[in-house]
């Protein structure tokens, strides 16, 4: 008897599990909750980072990076006063080969494309287009060129004029060549090639092909452009080479930058031996792990402190630093308590909610986020909106710009790129659409990825666009439902009846023309369940006159494994199927 019931309460189980399970309903949390919080943390500042805030008068908020390390992936989160703004994720077996050096062999020319694809050694030949085949060529305009550093025959050389025409001359098929991964495979797409080799460091990014030195646009003060300008034009730095000066590098030292330039030329020697020994294709150089990408990119003076939950990263990342810089040892932490990192600081509830396509604003609008293949479309909503005036013009105002605040902190946390539309909530006021124009603009700066912002449009629409490296974090994490192939919705029930229906007369007809009237046509109709139940109610008396109408006898047969969209009908008689 208790043997029984454990077999009952198995199948019970077993029958719950050919279900989909129930959606995960994630309890929003406050901003302002989030802000206190970090409050309490940032109460932890050294002392003497605190005297120095408040002697610059800085008030700045709280700037954490939060690493969680599993044996199957890699997870990284920067907070900003609690707030998540960014997040990423690497996983065994999917790091990313963004920024990676081969030695390719070019495979074929396009010239329709006016692009070369090259093998690589990947599953998807590279695409190099003909303007990134010249690695002399300035990649583009995010720096300010202070130095040049060719020699006047180089320099020659580079300013020489070549057409499309020239490409299968210079670089015939079979031409090994060495590029550097600019934008992963993404879809049915191959990795996007250049020329223009950069290898970043931690205040300086060498570029051995440029001959050119300059610094970051982002670098805004006159004074501190003016001194990193003298230290680029005092430094040794080999000829024909280029360097940029990183925003890392704002307020450092002339030592600092001479140590990254010779570890990063060191760097460039271990990969021309490699480019010298390798036969094509092959892999020369490959980036440095989410971790210690994350300590060269994110330590910076505005990073009050990484906290990591491995013991053994935590040593490897101490030991980095070291080499960098030993004041900075102090902002490493690890973390010790037995709750997960990401619980702890309220990022698993911030990630959940990342990818829900309605994401409320506080004043009470929501933003809706659509990611197409063509674009991604941002909807802003008023909703239950909290407005202090009775015409509403404050509000709307006010909804614009906490949603384009969110937009740009939600196309980071989601690494969205290519073309996104906002479709802003409409404004009469040129003032009013030129104060969202700019805060779209300040919180777009913030992102490492280069990206464009339009004015608003007549029709209330904003325009930018946003440079991708790598696929979507949604890509990574979720994939196409097997059952609506990615569409989102299904035939509804009423819909397949009228199918079902429909192609019972189509094979009633098609039988007739072999079968005389007066026998009586059995057909076996095999569909879903819901689909079924829909026949059998709502068209029930459709179902009597077709059998009336035809001499004909149906049978159905429903089985939950078949999908919504699907069903087959059967000659009873021959077996044969009909559809």
């Amino acid at each position: 008897m208790k043997q029984g019931k454990q077999n009952q309460d198995l199948n019970e189980v077993d029958i719950s599990l050919t279900k989909r399970p129930p959606e995960e309903v994630v309890e929003p949390i406050s901003e302002e909750q989030l802000n206190m919080e970090a409050k309490l943390r940032a109460k932890k500042r050294p002392f003497l980072e605190k005297i120095l805030r408040m002697l610059k008068r800085e008030d700045a908020p709280f700037r954490e990076i939060v690493i969680n390390v599993e044996p199957f992936e890699t997870r990284v989160a920067l907070l900003e006063d609690g707030v998540l703004q960014k997040f990423e994720i690497e996983r065994v077996g999917d790091e990313s080969m963004v920024s990676a050096i081969f030695k390719g062999k070019i495979q074929n020319l396009e010239p329709g494309l006016k692009a070369a694809f090259v093998d690589i050694g990947q599953q998807k030949n590279a695409f190099l287009h003909y303007w990134d085949i010249f690695p002399t060529s300035t990649p583009d305009n995010s720096y300010e060129i202070v130095r040049e550093n060719r020699s006047k025959e180089q320099q020659k050389n580079a300013q020489q004029k070549f057409s499309a025409k020239d490409i299968p001359e210079k670089f015939p098929i079979g031409t090994e060549i060495i590029v550097q991964i600019t934008k992963t495979q993404i879809g049915t797409k191959g990795p996007r090639i250049t020329t223009n080799i950069a290898i970043p460091g931690r205040y300086l990014v060498l570029m051995p092909y440029a001959g050119q030195c300059g610094i970051s646009r982002k670098i805004e003060d006159k004074k501190e452009r003016d001194r990193i300008k003298k230290i680029l034009r005092s430094m040794k730095i080999p000829e024909g080479m280029g360097v940029i000066v990183r925003t890392a590098g704002q307020g450092k030292r002339w030592t600092y930058f001479v140590r990254d330039l010779h570890m990063l030329l060191n760097v460039w020697k271990k990969i021309q031996q490699r480019i010298e020994s390798a036969p094509a294709p092959a892999m020369i150089y490959k980036e440095p792990d989410l971790i210690e990408r994350t300590v060269r990119d994110f330590l910076t003076e505005q990073t009050d402190r990484i906290l990591i939950d491995s013991r053994e990263h935590y040593d490897r990342i101490m030991r980095s630093v070291s080499e960098i810089s030993r004041r900075a040892r102090g902002k490493i932490q690890l973390f010790k308590e037995n709750i997960p990192i990401f619980e702890r600081y309220n990022i698993e509830r911030q990630i959940a909610q990342t990818f829900q396509r309605r994401v409320p604003l506080p004043s009470g609008g929501e933003i809706v986020i659509d990611e197409t293949e063509a674009l991604v479309a941002i909807d802003v909503n008023t909703g239950s909106h909290k407005g202090k005036s009775d015409d509403g013009k404050d509000f709307i105002l006010q909804a614009n710009l906490e949603a384009v605040t969110e937009a740009a902190r939600q196309v980071r946390l989601r690494n969205l790129g290519g073309l996104v539309i906002i479709d802003t909530i409409d404004m009469k006021s040129r003032k009013d659409r030129q104060a969202v124009y700019k805060k779209l603009k300040e919180e777009m700066e913030k992102d490492k990825a280069k990206s464009q912002v339009l004015p608003i449009s007549q029709l209330g629409i904003m325009q930018m666009t946003r440079q991708r490296h790598a696929q979507s974090n949604a890509s990574g994490i979720y994939t196409t439902c097997p059952y609506c192939g990615g569409k989102g919705i299904v035939k509804s029930a009423r819909t397949m009846s009228a199918e079902i229906q429909r192609k019972i007369v189509f094979a009633c007809r098609s039988l007739r023309e072999s079968i005389d009237d007066a026998k009586e046509i059995s057909l076996v109709i095999m569909l879903h369940p819901d689909n079924l139940q829909r026949l059998q109610n709502e068209d029930y008396v459709h179902l009597k006159n077709l059998e009336k109408a035809y001499n004909l006898k149906l049978t159905f047969r429903a089985d939950p494994s078949y999908h919504m969209e699907n069903f087959r009908i059967q000659d009873a008689v021959s077996g044969r199927i009909l559809k």
